[in-house]
């Protein structure tokens, strides 16, 4: 057993390439790591790592005990879900990513009321603002919006769900409304400055035709919460998600416009790297957040 705890051990530190990164998952100090590490290296009789100040690397026998453990470790995961798959209540800790907006507005209570009912399970939730990729930061599962980019990664949706061109009553009533995408270029515009993403590019489509719109205003911002106030309080047109503004619309507090055409999709998935069948946390998991979100998001 020794040596399956060390070979987690070595794969967490390979997917960190940092000591204290690691230490602070395993609630640890970086010291007890590096002891562990030198005691593994020198039951085996070969350097695994190359250390620096910040970083570690992987020397090429240590790549071997990496990939071939990582099979191990994969095969030892199934062989445990086989075993508990009839498990009443799942059990273990998940790493789950989501971005801050979505995150602190209704992936955070999901996990909350799913602590609740599982108190078995344990769940890290690591906001940022943008995503990041799972496999290097070690995550189980992320929140993302839109198409999926890579058809390497599994994705089940959550939630559909729309982009929506919007601005207050008082911003329409004093400047009109855009009859075509391009009227837009005349407008305030509340630029959403996030990601790699050209910023103020905004692309429409109606049927076959698509129209694509450079737009400016006097705000902008990295942050879409900053972005629907500016909107609410009359500064400017705005693109928002259908979740966010829903409450919005239904209040008249904000009015959609171009309703005719539509922007790129934001549904919303879960991705994972599992490469079988769901372990039964992850799959408990991803059930529950998808329930939780299309009763919350229709609540909003």
């Amino acid at each position: 057993m020794d040596g399956f705890s060390d070979l987690n051990l070595f794969a967490l530190v390979a997917r960190h390439r940092n000591l204290a990164a690691a230490a602070r998952e395993l609630g640890v100090t970086p010291p007890s790591i590096s002891k562990r590490l030198a005691q593994l290296e020198q039951r085996l009789g070969v350097r695994l790592v190359n250390r620096t100040t910040r970083r570690v690397s992987l020397t090429a026998e240590g790549e071997i005990y990496l990939a071939n453990g990582s099979r191990i470790l994969d095969d030892l995961a199934e062989l445990e879900q086989l075993v508990t798959q009839s498990r009443a209540e799942p059990a273990g800790l998940l790493r789950v990513n989501a971005s801050f907006g979505f995150g602190r507005a209704h992936i955070a209570p999901a996990i909350s009321r799913f602590s609740e009912r599982f108190p078995s399970m344990k769940i890290q939730l690591h906001l940022t603002d943008r995503p990041v990729s799972l496999q290097e930061e070690g995550f189980d599962l992320g929140i993302r919006f839109g198409e999926v980019p890579d058809a390497r990664i599994n994705a089940r949706l959550l939630l559909k769900n729309q982009r929506v061109v919007c601005a207050s009553p008082a911003y329409v009533k004093r400047h009109g409304a855009p009859q075509m995408p391009h009227d837009l270029t005349r407008h305030a515009c509340l630029v959403l400055r996030e990601n790699e993403s050209a910023y103020g590019t905004w692309h429409f489509s109606r049927g076959k035709k698509s129209e694509t719109v450079k737009v400016d205003g006097p705000l902008s911002s990295n942050d879409g919460s900053a972005v629907l106030k500016w909107a609410l309080d009359g500064r400017g047109v705005a693109v928002r998600s259908a979740w966010e503004i829903a409450g919005h619309l239904r209040r008249g507090e904000l009015v959609p416009l171009l309703a005719d055409w539509t922007l790129p999709n934001a549904d919303i998935h879960a991705i994972y790297l599992e490469r079988h069948r769901l372990s039964a946390k992850l799959r408990t998991f991803i059930e529950f957040l998808g329930d939780e979100l299309r009763e919350s998001v229709q609540a909003t």
